[in-house]
């Protein structure tokens, strides 16, 4: 069991987290403080028309002709978001009566989701629809690791175990390479809207597209994080199953 629990400890502390992941943790770390300090930046200031983000929304969303879609607040600082269940942009306290370019920005980028979901397009399409499957892998893929490795000495079955877990986390990879194009769509919608229906002068359209390019690279980042990790497993498991054959 000494061993056993030795090989658990090295799955967090070998050379392949310092060379794989901690680079990409760093990378996540850096997007995460840049999108905080550029959403900060354009925040401050009043657009020339003055629109709020709420109108803002509400202005992309009726030039698309989705008058049913609905806009509410929710809490918290950039946790905006739109909800195809219940066919609702909630945005957050920061973005919802905020005039900022920074503000309408996001409020774009959400109705460019409600837009996407509205016109089916594909790539949002799959992401709904492994949505349940991914919250599953997500949930078994790091205890089905665990057992599988501290129990692999009492057979191949835990080892199998172990790579069911390895599986799971793929999963969830493959959600986050499939939220990439969905959200650089909707931040180019967002974009065209804007310009379209007059939201914002050229200055301030500057504004809100490095907002939404900052935003972006957070996810480019969470996508080489959780592909970094998944390398990071396999090479662990190859690893020791080489040792085992041999």
């Amino acid at each position: 069991d000494c061993g056993n629990t030795q090989e658990v400890s090295k799955m967090y502390l070998d050379w392949t987290y310092i060379v794989l992941v901690l680079p990409a943790v760093l990378f996540s770390l850096w997007a995460s403080a840049r999108v905080n300090r550029i959403f900060s930046q354009y925040s401050a200031g009043r657009t020339r028309r003055g629109m709020t983000g709420a109108a803002a929304a509400r202005a992309v969303l009726d030039a698309n002709g989705l008058h049913q879609v609905q806009i509410t607040r929710v809490s918290g600082n950039l946790t905006d978001h739109y909800d195809p269940k219940a066919n609702v942009i909630r945005l957050s306290d920061s973005v919802y009566d905020a005039t900022s370019c920074a503000a309408i920005g996001v409020a774009a980028h959400e109705a460019g989701h409600a837009i996407q979901h509205a016109q089916g397009y594909v790539p949002i399409k799959i992401r709904s629809a492994i949505v349940p499957v991914t919250n599953i892998g997500s949930r078994l893929a790091m205890p089905l690791i665990l057992i599988g490795l501290v129990f692999s000495a009492y057979g191949d079955l835990f080892i199998s175990i172990a790579y069911a877990g390895v599986a799971c986390f793929g999963l969830c990879t493959v959600f986050q390479l499939v939220t990439l194009p969905t959200e650089f769509n909707a931040s180019h919608r967002a974009m065209v809207a804007i310009e379209q229906t007059g939201l914002l002068t050229e200055d301030e359209q500057n504004g809100a597209r490095k907002t939404l390019r900052a935003a972006a690279l957070t996810y480019v980042a969470a996508t080489a994080t959780a592909l970094a990790q998944l390398l990071r497993l396999i090479v662990l498991f190859g690893d020791r199953g080489n040792r085992r054959r041999d």
